[in-house]
């Protein structure tokens, strides 16, 4: 049954591709995908901690906020951390 199932999917979806795994975007795709949706999670939740009066927890959040905050929308430290993991595991990094 697999077979069959393998048969009928066309060729040039089983081909691999000819050149390798283009990541020259991926951390302008995250940035994309995960900057405004943490905009809105941070608000939502400094909002909820500044109605609730705690204002140690809230300070504690922006904080942290901030330094996440940071790993988004800081050029390059994305590629910079991924860059520095790799040499440190020992991967050749071109």
């Amino acid at each position: 049954m697999l077979h069959h199932l393998m048969a009928s999917i066309p060729i040039e979806i089983l081909a691999a591709p000819d050149d390798e795994l283009q990541t020259d975007q991926l951390a302008d795709w995250l940035r994309q995908i995960f900057g405004p949706l943490f905009l809105v999670i941070v608000s939502i939740v400094a909002i909820f901690f500044l109605f609730t009066r705690e204002i140690t927890r809230f300070v504690q959040f922006i904080l942290l906020a901030i330094g996440i905050g940071v790993v988004f929308y800081v050029p390059n430290i994305i590629e910079t951390t991924a860059k520095a993991i790799a040499a440190a595991l020992g991967l050749d990094i071109s």
